[in-house]
């Protein structure tokens, strides 16, 4: 092969990029993108303190026994269809994500058998009462802090009464619901 065809390959070669390097520059000019001022959606989030005051729940507005009071079975059994994602609600159901709820109220926490639950639930002691349910349900994290549990919470009040007075039918003997005081 003498010089001058390898002229010609190498030629070839060149030209041919110098094409795609021209093919590219003019399409950038003329497809220019066009970034919006504010790029993507705005999520509105609760900023979490990070000083100690963080740690506790934020207090529902209204006691629960007062709540429950007005709640109703049937709306809770339509609210708690959020939850159905990751629990069971059925007598001896399965355990999914989180752990079965049936007879959930005055039940010890951390206590289902079979669920691995989080160091959080389990450091804390005592019986699911429906003040407790009231402030887990409202802010997960805010009552029992580094609960693995992702929802972020009922805050309307009305909605979680429903939810607690549908949980409180799901044993075979209910937990008779709390009286306001007067």
């Amino acid at each position: 092969m003498d010089s001058f065809e390898l002229n010609k390959i190498i030629g070839a070669i060149l030209g041919t990029c110098l094409i795609l390097l021209v093919t590219s520059f003019t399409a950038g000019a003329l497809f220019a993108p066009v970034m919006p001022e504010k790029p993507g959606f705005a999520i509105a989030a609760k900023e979490e303190s990070h000083g100690g005051e963080g740690k506790e729940a934020a207090v529902p507005s209204e006691p629960i026994e007062k709540l429950l009071q007005t709640a109703s079975v049937e709306k809770g059994a339509a609210a708690a269809k959020k939850c159905a994602a990751c629990h069971t609600f059925e007598k001896n159901g399965p355990n999914r994500v989180g752990p079965n709820l049936w007879g959930i109220v005055d039940r010890d926490r951390a206590s289902v058998a079979g669920f691995n639950y989080s160091g959080a639930i389990k450091a804390k002691t005592g019986k699911w009462t429906y003040d407790d349910l009231n402030k887990f349900i409202a802010n997960p994290k805010g009552f029992i802090s580094g609960t693995a549990m992702g929802f972020a919470g009922i805050p309307k009040d009305s909605e979680r009464a429903d939810v607690i007075d549908y949980l409180h039918t799901l044993a075979d003997t209910p937990v008779p619901l709390p009286t306001a005081a007067k």
